[in-house]
């Protein structure tokens, strides 16, 4: 099948010079020639319901993607019994009991924050946490021991760990 990628493509040769511009035009159909029916149907959708494009402007990423998405209740005890832990940390230490107890304070909100500064994501796998991907498959939310006491935990999102001092 032929595909023009920009209006008279066919009648351009692909040089050294225009070669990144076609690359791009063909990875971009490439992408696009799948899901583009579905993509329309799903913003006109989305602005039916937002009836006033400006209203979007007043949510962030993370805002957005719960108010697609939708919440659910956070399964502590599924959580905790899909997570690994790592450089001395285990179940029963002190940090990770801490750990723990500060997420049954959060209402539930705070924790589907807390997931996506860890995973990425706020949503849950409909299987529950072990189900959870990270970039190479399957992994499980992870909480390693990292630092001092003055260092601030940090996430490494690919791999769905938090460090934690």
């Amino acid at each position: 099948t032929f595909k023009e990628l920009k209006p008279g493509g066919a009648d351009i040769a692909v040089t050294d010079e225009n070669k990144m511009e076609y690359i791009e035009l063909l990875v971009s159909w490439r992408l696009d020639r799948g899901v583009s029916e579905q993509r329309s149907y799903l913003l006109k959708g989305f602005q039916e319901v937002m009836m006033d494009p400006k209203l979007m402007s007043a949510f962030d990423a993370r805002e957005l993607e719960l108010a697609i998405a939708g919440t659910v209740e956070v399964d502590i005890e599924d959580w905790q019994k899909n997570t690994v832990y790592r450089s001395g940390y285990h179940a029963d230490h002190a940090v990770i009991k801490m750990f723990w107890t500060a997420i049954r304070k959060m209402n539930n909100e705070s924790r589907l924050r807390l997931l996506q500064f860890v995973t990425g994501t706020s949503s849950i796998p409909f299987e529950g946490f072990s189900a959870l991907r990270g970039s190479s498959g399957l992994r499980k939310f992870t909480i390693e021991c990292w630092g001092d006491i003055t260092s601030l935990p940090r996430s490494h999102t690919c791999f769905n760990r938090l460090d934690l001092p």
